[in-house]
């Protein structure tokens, strides 16, 4: 997709550095997409146990209300987006499961809404003017659960699991993460200079629940209004009792995959993350901007999470954006808000073009994990031919996490799946920066992916 000979210089040491292609929508300022006249919402859109209807075909809903959940700890909830009826319970297109149970709900325009857990939970407290965000730790975790709050950032992990610190670990830092290095995608940065304030309520909501000494706001160079914004809105808020921890706005390099959990703890807090092992064992927590601020509308605002913010861009479509778009909202309709398309795309990304999933139809409905989704032309997809590896060593000094990539396909290729628990593919963040920077244009990724499932199977 990039012209990768011509950016040899910058592939090296730990991160690759793409056509960023964010010019076509920084500056837009945000929009709200129109409830759409039929929604269709994945019963499931989490990391974890899969959830199970709480509705059925002919049953009228509100909005907001919840119509799907699960008796997992590691789960989420999903609630309407809009008021009206159930057409029907049935498989349907998942931008990341492939076809997966889906509620089709049909929009009555009536915005008839119920009143979220949360707003039950903290009304006397508010009523007497306190902060909802001091209320217990359990009950904000409870307000996020019910809420059916995930990583924004597209990992989609139940937010309230994250949160919930299991025994024996201690945890003292907590990384806001405000990258977005993934081309293409700019909603968090929108979000970071439009919803300041709220992020950083959000933020503060998360510090107090963990309990950390040290708070950090990660954005890349080329978001430096947004790093702007962050230290103008902290010198201006007025502190609760769970305010007076210093947010320190960190400002990275623009690179790629710099947007990771473990990239980002390197990069901040000088310190490794083990390979299978995760940030919160080295007593850190990552959050995405974006879900921060879903915290906040939770406990401030009693509102699920029935919306996102989203970056719909790409050389094919006529007005490129960031918008408000409801969840289960179809692409065709997004598109249509979008002035439709200036040519028929070639290839429709949900995500982004280093680590997002290519879908088939324009019937496939935005979900709590789509950051963004990117249209582009027949030329700029074009797939080139695998060529033998020539042994360069790029996707070995540019891999993030370490891994050998090469050797990795190699076992893969010749069946050497004895050799493989060595090489501990399961610990790849599939960021596509060794198939970027593979002169041989080996599509490495897959290769990894089709290891992680074989390991998958032998557990």
């Amino acid at each position: 997709m990039y012209n990768i000979t011509a950016m040899f210089e910058k592939t090296f040491r730990g991160g690759v550095h793409p056509a960023q292609h964010k010019e076509l929508t920084v500056d837009k300022r945000i929009k709200s997409i129109p409830a759409p006249p039929e929604i269709i919402l994945p019963l499931t859109q989490h990391i974890g146990a899969p959830n199970n209807p709480l509705i059925g075909p002919g049953d009228v809903v509100k909005e907001g209300q919840r119509i799907a959940e699960s008796e997992s700890f590691v789960s989420a909830p999903v609630h309407s987006s809009v008021s009206g009826r159930v057409k029907a319970i049935r498989n349907f297109f998942n931008p990341v499961h492939g076809m997966a149970r889906a509620a089709i709900i049909e929009n009555d325009g009536k915005n008839e809404d119920e009143p979220f857990v949360a707003a039950r939970l903290h009304q006397d407290f508010t009523g007497q003017g306190e902060d909802p965000g001091a209320l217990p730790k359990e009950k904000l975790i409870n307000i996020i659960k019910e809420a059916g709050i995930v990583g924004l950032g597209g990992a989609a992990f139940p937010t309230h699991v994250k949160l919930k610190i299991p025994k024996g670990k201690k945890v003292d830092t907590l990384i806001a993460n405000g990258a977005e290095c993934e081309p293409y995608l700019t909603c968090d940065h929108r979000l970071m200079i439009e919803k300041t304030g709220k992020i950083i309520k959000g933020i503060y909501l998360a510090a107090g629940i963990l309990g950390v000494k040290n708070i950090f706001v990660a954005v890349e160079q080329n978001k430096l209004s947004a790093a702007f914004a962050f230290e103008k809105t902290i010198r201006e808020i007025k502190g609760s009792s769970r305010q007076n921890i210093p947010i320190r706005v960190t400002v990275l390099k623009t690179k790629y995959p710099q947007g990771g959990e473990k990239q980002l703890v390197k990069a901040i807090l000088g310190k490794e993350i083990p390979p299978g092992k995760l940030p919160l064992d080295v007593g850190s927590v990552i959050q995405n901007v974006g879900t921060c601020l879903a915290l906040y509308e939770a406990v401030y605002e009693g509102k699920p999470l029935i919306e996102r913010c989203v970056t719909l861009s790409g050389s094919c479509l006529r007005e490129p954006g960031n918008f408000i778009v409801r969840l289960g909202t179809p692409l065709k309709d997004a598109v249509k808000f979008c002035g439709g398309f200036t040519e028929p795309p070639a290839k429709i990304i949900a995500g982004g073009p280093m680590m997002g999933i290519t879908q088939y139809t324009l019937d496939a409905p935005i979900i709590k994990g789509t950051a963004g989704v990117v249209f582009l032309s027949k030329k700029e997809t074009e797939i080139p031919e695998e060529l033998p590896c020539v042994r360069c060593g790029r996707c070995v000094d540019i891999c993030p996490v370490n891994l050998l990539p090469t050797e990795i396909m190699r076992m893969v290729k010749y069946s050497r799946w004895h050799r493989m628990e060595e090489l501990h593919p399961s610990d790849c963040i599939e960021c596509g920066a060794c198939s970027y920077a593979c002169l041989s244009k080996i599509p490495l990724v897959q290769y990894i992916k089709l290891a992680k499932q074989k390991e998958l199977k032998k557990k």
